[in-house]
């Protein structure tokens, strides 16, 4: 057998084995975690919530479930303006019925100074930050804002800013009460 092909069998597995043994110290770890939690947000804890604040929010929580409907303001369908506008109306407090409506509607609020009652406003569609989508902000603890909208795919719901999702959707927060 020639030299060359006897040195290349004992030198080639060396030298894999090294590749190996050193590519392995490089890899990074990945979460297996399909589910990713947003930054914190800095919340400090809010003052209590109005009684009015508390009654509309209540109103709103009576139409957790209710399926999606565009331009609907009843339990047999509901948009998410029309969650605010119904909610609020029933609380005896006017409020303008489409999203764009209520986007310069009331005060415009810090993030880190939202409360129950307040209204979170979102940008859901791809490459846009244009308001198109509502909530009611239903609790507020250090770190986390939860609200209640009506999803087009999962109806009136709860929801929170740690999602990922609608913590990047979001554009700001505004005050009526």
């Amino acid at each position: 057998m020639p030299k060359a092909i006897l040195l290349s069998k004992r030198i080639l597995p060396s030298i894999l084995l090294i590749l190996m043994v050193t590519s392995c110290k490089s890899k990074k770890t990945y979460s297996s975690s399909k589910r990713q939690s947003a930054p914190t947000i800095n919340v400090s804890a809010p003052p209590k919530a109005s009684k009015i604040a508390k009654n509309i929010v209540d109103e709103a929580k009576k139409f957790e479930g209710t399926r999606y409907k565009y331009g609907g303001t009843t339990k047999r369908g509901m948009d998410c303006s029309g969650l605010i506008y119904t909610s609020f109306g029933e609380n005896n407090i006017s409020m303008p019925r489409t999203t764009k409506d209520l986007a310069t509607h009331g005060d415009w609020v810090d993030l880190k100074e939202v409360n129950v009652g307040d209204l979170v406003f979102f940008a859901t569609k791809k490459n846009s930050r244009r308001v198109n989508h509502v909530g009611i902000v239903t609790d507020v603890r250090t770190g986390n804002v939860e609200f209640i909208h009506a999803s087009s795919s999962r109806g009136v719901m709860l929801s929170t800013l740690a999602e990922k999702y609608w913590y990047f959707a979001f554009v700001q927060a505004r005050r009526v009460l």
